[in-house]
């Protein structure tokens, strides 16, 4: 059996009839809904550093036997060009998907993406305990799974590979909720972009608690259901190494007598489109750029030695 059907076989993606395309300009390659017969056009996706696999449901692999592979086949893994791998528009059976993962610790992959995906039921890690993959890129976009709350034990089995991953995405996924110790597995994350979900001001304070995403710079809570703007300040003053935090599309409501101190390494705010009527101090010291913009701000008052860039379009000045 190829290692293209192998790996196919493995991540459920034989399905409907289907064909790769490929874009040798950008080197990027989608797939279509492969079947055994048309897995061979995957051929056409070695020159590719981005590859996609579209469509199919995976269901009728959850009990087809995935062994290691043998030497041949990992040196052929290892000798692959591609670094970002798509899954997109896919029905995804979890314990499948736990029990192929491993096979990318033999690949270069650096990016992983789920696009409009489902994930079924619960997988069992046991075998990704002290398993290193090469991604440090992880990305969601529009899936629907079980409740993070309850999966910390699954997570613990992959914290060999969450705790070096820089990038986390996890967008409209209808996010309520990040637990506490989910955080503290990702002790190197650099980025994490949780916007468009349904987090609430009380569902902060335990998301990034004390150990939580300890060398996190970049954190997007766009369009949220955020709505205390001293509740938002006082759950991630925490964030020691903070440089970049997005704010914008919440609906704050602002206490001018409140003195939280946002973390004084922050460099760029966008609060744009929160509903602030003033710009409230006091502002970290070292800010650089804020996004004030489409809010409803009468009179601007900043002092800030440091700051460079000041975005105050569509306001009532």
């Amino acid at each position: 059996m190829s290692v293209a059907v192998l790996l196919l076989l493995g991540l459920g993606l034989l399905e409907a009839e289907g064909r790769c395309f490929l874009n040798r300009i950008q080197e990027h390659c989608v797939c279509y809904n492969l079947s055994e017969e048309s897995a061979g056009s995957i051929i056409q996706c070695l020159p590719a550093s981005v590859v996609e696999f579209r469509g199919g449901e995976l269901e009728r692999y959850i009990a087809l036997p995935i062994s290691d592979p043998d030497p041949s086949i990992i040196e052929t893994l290892n000798s692959l060009l591609v670094r970002k791998i798509i899954f997109g528009d896919l029905l995804v059976p979890e314990i499948l998907l736990a029990r192929v993962l491993k096979f990318f610790s033999y690949t270069k992959v650096e990016e992983l993406v789920f696009e409009n995906c489902v994930f079924e039921g619960r997988g069992n890690w046991d075998e990704m305990i002290d398993q290193h993959l090469p991604m440090f890129s992880l990305s969601f976009h529009n899936v629907t799974s079980a409740p993070l709350t309850g999966r910390e034990q699954d997570l613990s089995h992959l914290s060999s590979w969450l705790g070096t991953l820089q990038d986390l995405t996890i967008t409209s996924s209808h996010v309520t909720s990040l637990p506490c110790a989910i955080g503290r597995v990702f002790r190197a994350l650099r980025s994490l972009d949780v916007a468009q979900n349904r987090l609430e001001d009380g569902s902060l304070m335990p998301a990034f608690c004390e150990g939580a995403f300890p060398q996190l710079r970049r954190l997007s809570l766009r369009c949220n259901n955020l709505t205390s703007y001293h509740n938002v300040c006082e759950s991630l003053r925490l964030l020691s190494k903070l440089q970049h935090l997005d704010l914008s599309q919440n609906k704050l409501l602002a206490d001018p007598s409140s003195s939280c101190q946002w973390p004084a390494s922050l460099q760029i705010f966008n609060l744009s489109s929160t509903g602030l009527v003033e710009v409230l101090t006091p502002l970290p010291p070292s800010l650089e750029v804020l996004d004030m913009s489409c809010n409803h701000l009468h009179t601007v008052d900043i002092s800030l030695s440091s700051l460079k860039k000041l975005f105050l379009s569509q306001n009532v000045l």
